[in-house]
């Protein structure tokens, strides 16, 4: 019975060789299939936490989601700044947040496309090493017009980041570890986005938003190069084919798979609630009753260290509560920091942020996860899909996001973020409920 019948996470297919040969009893070595012993030997190798390897791999995938982040939300909050000084409204301003979430959302496949072909290390070094080029362009924009254009580049070139990440951990981490090891590259994600928005909150109050999208530029030319010589070589790569009926045979394959169709919605979702709330906090921090200066408010986005821990986590999470259970309770976290965040007193704000924060960085973790172990074959493209509906929720978020806040207030941007948050749990009831009518059907 596959994933999507059950609606519940089992393993990928490259499991069952390990745990075949570990069951069955010793074979001579001249009587052992050369294909079964391969096969074993290739899944006792993948990488295991303490084991050689792991840790450089960790910290090589941690340090491209810092630098994925830091660039992708580089701009979001130096809106208002960006506002002021291109004479732009808000909802304008609001592009070059969306323009380079979108362009990501846009080539994502494709890029996935080479990484099936070319290899996920090839690609990976490929994207950073053009979106940290086009972030040293970035600061010497003349207008919002080519602002956004080269946000655009930049998300583009990001693409090439999430999906082959995912992809790489699926085939060179053991699947007891997935969750972990994908947990980490989601945390780096936290950090990036934390350190971006601490950084380019505090610079552009001294020098102005140019020298401060500047300065997350170097940064991510110093976690671009780390990256580079700390990731090791692939060792369960396979190449696939690029000719179009491959690829198109499997999209096709996981979009009719129901379990993958709703972890794409879910994390949609889940990242259209994120989307609009940190796009537009710092418009609703600015503005009175808060009234906070620029370098403060860049620091309240030290919150994204909750969501460092609480993604790093969320493989112990599932372990306890099981994919489902997991995911209401991100969702529930999220929806109480987003009512607790209608408070006019700074302290409940925070506790909201915080809140939000959290639920969010678990629930896209578990999904993505769940993700990379239902597919069994094209990881690269399922992920792919998942990452296109992730950053479409992103770029629909922050653009919904700012103009609910500019036509009703900080409670427009809510009320959108619970809508979100009502789908998910509605996608996860659907799921659960199909797994009941399965296991009904199994014991009739």
């Amino acid at each position: 019975m596959s994933p999507a019948d059950t609606g519940a996470l089992t393993r990928v297919s490259a499991d069952a060789p390990a745990d075949a040969a570990a069951d069955a009893p010793a074979l001579p070595s001249d009587t052992m299939p050369d294909s079964a012993s391969d096969s074993a030997s290739a899944a006792d190798s993948r990488l295991t936490p303490g084991g050689p390897g792991y840790r450089r791999m960790s910290l090589a995938l941690f340090l491209a989601g810092v630098a994925t982040f830091a660039l992708l939300y580089s701009t979001q909050a130096l809106l208002p700044l960006i506002s002021d000084d291109l004479a732009v409204t808000a909802g304008a301003a609001s592009w070059t947040v969306a323009a380079a979430t979108g362009g990501l959302a846009l080539f994502v496949l494709p890029m996935s496309a080479l990484s099936e072909r070319y290899g996920r290390r090839t690609v990976m070094t490929g994207s950073l090493a053009v979106a940290v080029t086009v972030g040293l362009l970035v600061p010497f924009a003349p207008s919002i017009g080519a602002l956004v254009a080269l946000r655009a580049v930049q998300g583009a070139a990001l693409a090439g980041l999430p999906a082959s990440a995912t992809a790489y951990l699926a085939e060179e981490v053991r699947p007891k570890a997935l969750v972990t090891a994908i947990g980490l590259f989601v945390a780096g994600n936290s950090v990036g986005g934390m350190s971006g928005r601490l950084i380019t909150g505090w610079v552009a109050q001294l020098f102005g938003w140019r020298v401060a999208v500047g300065t997350i530029g170097v940064v991510a030319v110093v976690c671009a190069v780390a990256f580079r010589l700390l990731l090791p070589a692939p060792a369960h790569f396979t190449a696939g084919s690029l000719r179009p009926r491959v690829l198109l045979g499997a999209l096709r394959d996981h979009l009719s798979n129901p379990l993958l169709r709703r972890l794409y919605a879910i994390g949609a979702l889940f990242m259209t609630v994120f989307g609009g709330v940190y796009t537009v906090i710092g418009y609703r921090l600015t503005d009175a009753p808060f009234s906070l200066p620029q370098g403060v408010i860049g620091s309240i986005f030290l919150v994204y260290l909750v969501g460092t821990v609480s993604a790093s986590t969320a493989g112990r999470l599932v372990g306890r509560l099981g994919r489902r259970g997991a995911l209401y309770l991100a969702g529930g976290t999220t929806a109480a920091g987003l009512l607790l965040s209608l408070a006019d007193s700074l302290v409940p704000v925070l506790l909201g942020l915080v809140l939000i924060t959290a639920g969010f960085f678990a629930g896209h973790a578990v999904a993505s996860s769940a993700v990379s172990r239902t597919a069994t074959h094209g990881r690269a493209q399922a992920q792919a899909l998942y990452q296109s509906g992730y950053y479409i929720g992103s770029s629909v978020g922050a653009t919904l996001g700012a103009t609910a806040y500019h036509a009703t207030g900080w409670a427009g941007t809510v009320s959108l973020g619970l809508l979100a948050l009502a789908g998910v749990a509605a996608i996860t009831l659907a799921g659960t409920r199909a797994a009941r009518r399965t296991a009904a059907a199994r014991m009739a």
